[in-house]
């Protein structure tokens, strides 16, 4: 998993509530194993016509989505099925944190192990970020895992995480590797047993 320190991004923003990981990643695309080829199909079913060209008009199609990695998403945004593909998507994009009003549980497991950060943020801060947004299209937020605080122009605001989850993504390892940082401890008390 990389690492996540510290990200200084634009953000896009696709304000609409109940974004379920269908809509994220559709389920034709769900039969890989890895990650290749599915920044192409994130969101795709918004994203392209039925002759799968790219709509103009839809954020993601845009210059001014290309190296955001800040999402503004709606409210309960993953929520669905329990898909990794969708953080995959996510990921492959770009993208290396979502704000929303809330996440569904699983998409948010899914996205922590994945080094995708869900942000909860409460409605006076999603409204002054849309409006920001809207104001500023290219205005950049930075994310600052350890302080756990997003800066804007103007101001910053606090976000919770987990301890686990925090360090893992600190460190850029997923669980396992988590627990192969123990390693030598574990032999030290398996020689003594």
């Amino acid at each position: 998993m990389a690492q996540f320190t510290t990200l200084t991004s634009r953000m896009i923003s696709i304000p609409v509530n109940d974004i379920d990981t269908d809509q994220i990643i559709p389920a034709q695309f769900l039969k890989v194993t890895n990650k290749d080829g599915l920044a192409d199909a994130l969101f795709f079913n918004w994203r392209y016509n039925d002759d799968k060209s790219p709509k103009a008009d839809f954020i993601l199609n845009q210059p001014e989505a290309q190296g955001a990695q800040i999402l503004l998403a709606g409210d309960n945004f993953g929520c669905g099925s329990s898909r990794e593909h969708a953080p995959w998507a996510l990921t492959s994009f770009g993208f290396r944190a979502v704000l929303s009003t809330s996440f569904a549980d699983i998409f948010r497991n899914n996205a922590l192990k994945n080094g995708l950060i869900p942000i909860v943020v409460d409605e006076a801060t999603h409204k002054m970020l849309l409006d920001l947004h809207d104001e500023a299209p290219r205005a950049e937020l930075t994310v600052d895992l350890a302080s756990q605080t997003v800066s804007y122009p103007g101001g910053s605001f606090s976000f919770p995480i987990d301890a686990f989850n925090k360090t893992c993504l600190l460190d850029g390892v997923d669980e396992l590797g988590y627990i192969m940082g123990f390693e030598e401890k574990i032999a030290e008390y398996e020689a003594r047993a």
